[in-house]
């Protein structure tokens, strides 16, 4: 029971973090993103250190909740079921951004990039967790193994 508590604490402080990144007002107002124009801004823009930070930090914003959830609730895993939690998270952030009027760019390619960063991490995270959960639940299994 204490890892599923920190895993709910963890979740929880993650959401928030995501939150307050994302859902404190920044100006009035909203305004829409051209998604070519960005894409193009992203692929020119390597040398520009704020194009690059908008790029990773959309990448990395939903990783650590992506990890957290896949930690909690094992069948996360599952790719499908986490790529579906993926782009339903990433969706969620600018659809809030769109209905609230928190002067923040809403981007449909903020969403893709957001949602592709929490796939990568929840895949990783659920390929790293296979084998020790694999192996913990045949340990006892076979009689080469438990001595028997």
């Amino acid at each position: 029971m204490p890892a599923r508590r920190l895993l709910d604490a963890g979740l929880a402080a993650a959401l928030t973090l995501v939150a307050v990144l994302t859902l404190l007002p920044t100006g009035a107002g909203r305004s829409w993103a051209a998604p070519m124009a960005e894409l193009q801004w992203y692929a020119t823009g390597w040398d520009s250190g704020t194009a690059m930070v908008q790029l990773f930090g959309n990448l990395l914003l939903l990783g650590p909740l992506a990890a957290l959830a896949v930690l909690r609730w094992p069948a996360l895993s599952a790719p499908r079921w986490l790529a579906a939690a993926s782009v339903a998270a990433g969706a969620a952030v600018e659809v809030l951004q769109w209905a609230l009027p928190l002067g923040r760019v809403v981007s449909p390619v903020d969403a893709l990039l957001n949602a592709a960063g929490a796939m990568l991490t929840g895949l990783v995270v659920a390929r790293l967790g296979t084998p020790s959960r694999a192996a913990a639940a045949g340990a006892g299994s076979s009689p080469a193994r438990s001595g028997v």
